[in-house]
């Protein structure tokens, strides 16, 4: 008896730990911040010498993060076959309370629940990019201003960027 109930504390244990693991992984796909060393994961560009939102995604199954110069590069990595079953999370700037020249860091979204203002008069770091907001009215007051078309993260195709 006495050993039944160790060997069920041992595997009560496990699988606790294992628990805990698991939420690590998930806590660790945090947005993280841009720094001077960061160079685009398309490109090589350096990040912060552009305008515009930026971008960064958590990909594999232990997640790493790379790191993109504008909203555009991000969503054309996302858009191709190999990358779209391996990224586990993807993270945009909300431009509604960020500066365009200086993207501001603690202001990054969820890209899966953004909206974008694709073909706007903006310019970000590879000339057009996409606009990225939390709320269709943000988008939507954008466009107003600055032209383009707002779509949600999931209208988002190749063609449309």
């Amino acid at each position: 008896m006495q050993r039944l109930a160790k060997y069920l504390f041992g595997l009560g244990l496990c699988m606790l730990l294992g628990a805990c693991q698991e939420d690590e992984s998930v806590t660790a796909m945090i947005p993280q911040a841009f720094t001077q060393a960061d160079e685009c994961h398309l490109c090589g560009m350096a990040i912060l010498s552009f305008p515009g939102p930026k971008g960064q995604a958590f990909v594999g199954r232990s997640p790493q993060v790379v790191k993109f110069c504008s909203t555009r590069d991000l969503i054309s990595w996302y858009l191709q076959p190999e990358n779209t079953p391996n990224t586990q999370a993807l993270f945009v700037h909300d431009m509604a309370r960020s500066d365009w020249h200086h993207p501001d860091d603690r202001h990054l979204i969820n890209a899966y629940k953004a909206w974008f203002v694709v073909g706007s008069q903006q310019r970000g770091a590879m000339g057009p990019t996409l606009a990225s907001f939390a709320t269709e009215e943000s988008a939507q007051s954008f466009a107003h201003q600055q032209g383009g078309k707002v779509l949600s993260f999931h209208e988002l195709r190749l063609e449309r960027l």
